[in-house]
């Protein structure tokens, strides 16, 4: 070998069953989960998944409509509860605590907790100020009796923004049909029980001001209809507003301003769960379109309208549905001048559960005080009271 030569080292490599124990290190963890971890990382990311999911498609889809049925409190109670197991999933805890916050974050919006009530103190009522009661009668006095208008009395309400102005024709077992609305007539016994007021009604909706009444008129549906569902079903004929209007918009002159006070009443979300079936995914559009017509009457008379604005009634909306997103940015939700923080106002017999009663104001209406009374039994919706004042003339 001459002094030029370069001498190589020639050292073996790793052999193939080393290579093959770094690779399955590196493709799957040094401990096998055990099936508790197994089931804890599946449900936390199943969850985020479904609320990713939800946040896309709720208010724009009727395929997911009936999921939006979902008990708001369950955006945060899932995870809570799965981090309260998270520690269980030793391997992977610290990747899935995290998730889970953020799946919570992602969530809190759609729970109906009402959060501000923590923090916001609304302004004290001046002279000025007007008591406003919203209130779903679930068929006006039908079963009541003379309790319904001594309700109504102790609300003390300047203005009443009432609902289901109606009697049904059959009993309440059955699912709602437009041939079992019954027309009503209540004007004498609303003058004799609550003298002094004005009324305006429009389909099933009234308002009672103790202010004159500037002007009124019902919102109509049909613009935002599809062709199909425009026309009037034959029994209500003889009464189209019971069809064509969910929303009375009534301008009331309050010691020298204008204020528009709408009073809805929306159309409950499809109840059908068997979108399998064709016909259940039709009945479920039809629903949805309709839901979203109302909305888009309000928003565009809103839009239009120069004068203070309150909206208060039944949007049959859940805090979990994202429909509300079609009400105009000049809304402002009132909800955080509610003393709860878990608001709710739709009534399952003796059970409270969340709420589908809704307070938005224009920004210059200024709301001291808001509460939701009992019905005492005599309606499945708790009443919506609040103390305003509005911008003087």
């Amino acid at each position: 070998m001459s002094d030029g030569d370069v001498v190589i080292e020639q050292r073996p490599g790793p052999a193939p069953t080393e290579r093959l124990g770094r690779l399955r290190r590196l493709v799957r963890p040094r401990r096998r989960w055990c099936l508790g971890t197994k089931l804890v990382v599946t449900a936390s990311v199943a969850w985020l998944l479904f609320v990713l999911c939800h946040l896309l498609a709720s208010g724009r889809t009727s395929l997911w409509a009936p999921i939006e049925l979902i008990p708001p409190p369950l955006f945060l109670l899932v995870p809570a509860l799965l981090l309260v197991v998270a520690p269980l999933a030793r391997p992977v805890r610290w990747r899935i605590i995290p998730l889970l916050v953020l799946t919570a974050l992602l969530g809190a919006g759609r729970s109906g907790v009402n959060y501000a009530t923590l923090w916001y103190e609304p302004p004290p009522a001046g002279r000025d100020a007007i008591t406003v009661a919203a209130w779903n009668t679930q068929f006006w006095d039908q079963d009541q009796g003379p309790g319904f208008y001594a309700y109504l009395r102790d609300l003390h309400a300047d203005v009443y923004l009432l609902t289901e102005y109606l009697y049904r024709a059959a009993d309440r077992g059955g699912r709602w049909t437009a041939d079992l609305a019954v027309r009503i007539d209540k004007l004498a016994e609303l003058r004799r029980e609550l003298p002094g007021y004005h009324v305006a009604v429009s389909g099933e909706q009234i308002t009672l001001s103790r202010f004159p009444i500037v002007a009124h008129r019902g919102l109509d549906l049909r613009p935002w209809l599809p062709p199909d569902q425009r026309e009037t079903p034959g029994a209500l004929r003889g009464w189209p507003e019971g069809y064509t209007v969910e929303t009375l918009r009534t301008d009331i002159d309050v010691n020298g301003t204008t204020v528009s006070f709408y009073n809805p009443q929306i159309a409950q979300p499809p109840l059908e769960w068997r979108l399998y079936d064709a016909g259940t995914r039709d009945v479920a559009a039809a629903k949805t379109l309709r839901r979203e017509a109302s909305y888009r009457a309000i928003g565009a008379d809103v839009a239009a309208n120069p004068h203070p604005v309150l909206l208060a009634g039944d949007l049959n909306t859940s805090p979990a549905m994202g429909i509300r997103r079609l009400l105009p940015e000049r809304l402002v939700d009132r909800t955080p001048a509610l003393p709860s923080l878990l608001p709710g106002t739709y009534l399952a017999g003796t059970a409270e559960l969340w709420r589908i009663d809704w307070l938005y104001t224009s920004p210059d209406v200024t709301v001291h005080r808001y509460d939701l009374p009992g019905a005492r039994g005599m309606s499945d919706h708790r009443a919506q009271r609040m103390v305003v004042s509005v911008p003087r003339p």
